[in-house]
């Protein structure tokens, strides 16, 4: 199977086939969005489609600029545009903050490496594919993210405060990356996030996430795949979270909910 392909890295059967770290967040979530093994079922076999939000096409636009594709992406997606041909708001702060970046020596040596390289290999029985936005051999592997805030800080119950890395599980997406990039080079690079925010004034870090954070978050890796290979071989039925619109499109009625039940996740 030759992930390189044109768009058949995203494709039905290269899903089936493979994992993925955004597959892998379908299935169990994060700390900043709940996971749904129903909805990622769905997903997986073309049922069930989730609908681009404007910050996500903001976040691949900025992305798209940096591999050489943006003019791919403004042909593919052509709600970026205003009636009169100009780009919508949103789309000319992606713009602002793609100047602040490339005004940035420090910033741009990050992003000098080679362009959405994909990597396969294989991890807790289940074989994997990544895709990195700028792969530096031998020094680091980078990926770059499009944020509300870099140090706002983001409240989880139960949890505490935590930094949009580990609430997005950047962290989990990290540990994988090294994990196939050593399994394919002998090296086990560095993992940085090049961050840019959506404010105002945009602002950008380089953040190394250290190994003693991916260590933890591939051991946390390793405890969910055995149920999640278990239901993406269909061994057994998926749960519904009940939150997600996947849930409620698909929700049939068939008895009455206790007003107990309304308050039963607090």
């Amino acid at each position: 199977m030759k992930l390189n392909d044109g768009d058949y890295y995203y494709s039905q059967e290269a899903n089936i086939a493979f994992m993925s770290v955004s597959q892998y967040k379908s299935f169990v979530g994060s700390l900043g969005r709940l996971g749904c093994e129903y909805e990622a079922m769905e997903e997986l076999f073309g049922r069930w489609k989730k609908e681009l939000t404007t910050a996500m096409l903001v976040g691949q636009f900025v992305d798209s600029y940096f591999e050489g594709s943006l003019a791919h992406f403004k042909m593919e997606n052509p709600d970026v545009f205003t009636q009169k041909g100009e780009l919508k708001a949103p789309f000319k702060k992606a713009e602002k903050i793609i100047a602040r970046i490339e005004r940035d020596e420090y910033f741009m040596k990050y992003m000098s490496g080679q362009k959405q390289v994909i990597m396969t290999g294989e991890l807790f029985g289940a074989e994997w594919k990544i895709k990195i936005d700028s792969y530096i051999p031998d020094v680091a592997i980078v990926d770059l993210k499009v944020v509300e805030s870099i140090t706002d800080l983001k409240w989880v119950k139960d949890f505490g405060y935590t930094d949009f890395v580990r609430y997005w599980n950047y962290d989990i997406q990290g540990a994988v990356y090294q994990e196939i990039v050593r399994q394919n080079t002998g090296k086990k690079l560095p993992f940085y996030i090049a961050a840019a925010s959506k404010q105002d004034e945009p602002d950008i870090r380089i953040i190394h996430v250290t190994d003693n954070y991916l260590k933890e978050a591939l051991g946390i890796v390793e405890a969910n795949m055995p149920r999640i290979l278990r239901v993406k071989s269909g061994e057994e039925t998926p749960d519904r979270c009940e939150l997600c619109d996947c849930c409620r499109h698909n929700r049939v009625l068939k008895k009455p909910i206790s007003i107990a039940d309304l308050i039963a996740g607090i």
